[in-house]
């Protein structure tokens, strides 16, 4: 039987994982992500990829985050009809993002339409968000460590990555008796929030991720600088805007700043969490009590210590509000939602704080701020960037290059090829070299629709 693997996404770029591995005749994805960032990079998603939808025996879905599984409705509606394998904290947060990515498709179809900023006409929306749920139908959760039964000697095997909730680096036994492992998103050893990545200790193939592959996370404590930052800003009279992901960002955030109002090293400001999606996912948090590191009474605490924002009107108001105050809002590279209205009406005043919370891939805003840009362009208006602007990689949910290296060094033996992807060209080949030299072990960093044999 031929055994291959096509990388359809995630090589070369952090964005639009989708790897198509084929059995014979018996085609499964791993992974199934939009693609984000450079505009290059988005208009792939209109483009049909090497799928045959309607040949696809199922997906195996790493994590919950739309870089992973927010092409999902596309494949429904072009024909298939699943099994979509994925944790049961993945399906959870699943029905929270997708519907909510299908329904900013069709806002961003209807913008542009009304504003003719499209050079269609009339502008559609990649999927609407009943197109999300008609994805959503085809999901079946899995326990972490379940060994599922995929037919025609094929298996799968779910262990936690610790990147967010549900996150699983995912297990494949092969027809031929190889086993292959995806990493996903590996997340940090010694979080304050996620699980530890769990070991893996053989693979005859391995795919790996390496958006932090030329970095280290500073070592500070996240709760030190967070203190830091909260209180020069709040003695100026500023506000702080912390654009976060919706899903493990805002939740890490509101655990640290609980612990700091606890302990009195803030200032007592309000504290706003601007995006339903994240409120939603924080209330998933405390539902998955056993995904996590924090106790029932740690997760109720963090979660009590915003005030949810759930209306626009609501959200609106915020932007006249000029008391101190922190919004953590969606999205974590400031490309849409909320926050960038937030961003548009704060970030010109010198009093006020920029907090970013981790990777800032490349075409996107918050990378064009925390690169040092002079001002950022915000619907039509170019505006001054006057705010500080500070960056908490230290709470990124991804491990650095030395904890991907201490997390491949468990293995007790080389995998017979690492595939490295999921991480911007200088990050994957600095993380290549490290592996080639320290571990000894053949790798190679694929290009987008490279096919690979593993028989």
């Amino acid at each position: 039987m031929e055994i291959s693997l096509r990388f359809l996404g995630a090589a070369g770029t952090v964005t639009g994982s989708k790897y198509r591995l084929d059995l014979g005749t018996h085609k499964w994805l791993i992974d199934c992500g939009l693609f984000q960032g450079h505009r290059s990079l988005r208009e792939r998603n209109w483009r049909h990829p090497a799928i045959n939808p309607s040949e696809l025996r199922g997906v195996l879905l790493t994590h919950a985050h739309i870089d992973h599984s927010g092409y999902l409705p596309v494949l429904t509606k072009s024909g298939f009809a699943g099994p979509v394998y994925a944790t049961r904290a993945t399906v959870d947060l699943c029905r929270i993002l997708l519907p909510d990515s299908g329904f900013l498709q069709e806002k961003d179809a209807e913008f542009a339409n009304r504003h003719g900023t499209s050079r269609h006409r009339p502008a559609k929306p990649l999927y609407t968000r009943a197109d999300a749920e008609d994805a959503l139908a085809l999901f079946k959760g899995l326990d972490f460590g379940d060994f599922q039964e995929l037919g025609h000697g094929f298996a799968a095997r779910f262990h936690p990555a610790g990147h967010i909730l549900g996150a699983a680096v995912i297990e494949l036994d092969l027809p031929n008796g190889k086993t292959a492992v995806f990493s996903g998103d590996l997340g940090r050893p010694n979080s304050a929030t996620m699980l530890r990545p769990e070991t893996v200790t053989h693979a005859d193939y391995l795919i790996v991720e390496s958006t932090y592959g030329n970095r280290k996370h500073k070592d500070i404590e996240v709760e030190d600088l967070l203190a830091e930052i909260v209180s020069i800003t709040a003695k100026r009279g500023g506000t702080i805007i912390v654009p976060a992901f919706a899903v493990g960002r805002a939740q890490s955030l509101l655990y640290h700043l609980s612990q700091l109002k606890r302990d009195k090293r803030i200032p007592d400001l309000p504290i706003f969490l601007d995006s339903p999606m994240a409120i939603n996912a924080s209330e998933l948090f405390c539902e998955h009590i056993d995904g996590h590191r924090l106790s029932a009474a740690e997760c109720r605490q963090a979660c009590d210590v915003a005030t949810y924002v759930r209306s626009t009107e609501d959200s609106k108001a915020l932007t006249t509000n000029r008391m101190p105050k922190i919004i953590i809002s969606a999205s974590g590279m400031a490309t849409g939602g909320r926050v960038v209205h937030h961003i548009k009406n704060y970030v010109s005043d010198p009093r006020n704080a920029l907090l970013f919370t981790g990777f800032q891939a490349a075409g996107t805003r918050g990378r064009a701020i925390v690169d040092g840009a002079q001002s950022v362009k915000i619907h039509g208006q170019n505006l001054p960037v006057r705010a500080s602007v500070h960056n908490l990689d230290s709470l990124s949910a991804h491990a650095d290059a030395d904890e991907i290296i201490a997390w491949l060094s468990q293995f007790g033996s080389a995998p017979e090829m690492t595939f490295i992807t999921h991480g911007e060209p200088v990050a994957t080949a600095s993380l290549k070299a490290r592996i080639e030299q320290e571990l000894s072990w053949p790798c190679h960093a694929p290009v987008l629709d490279e096919k690979v044999e593993l028989s």
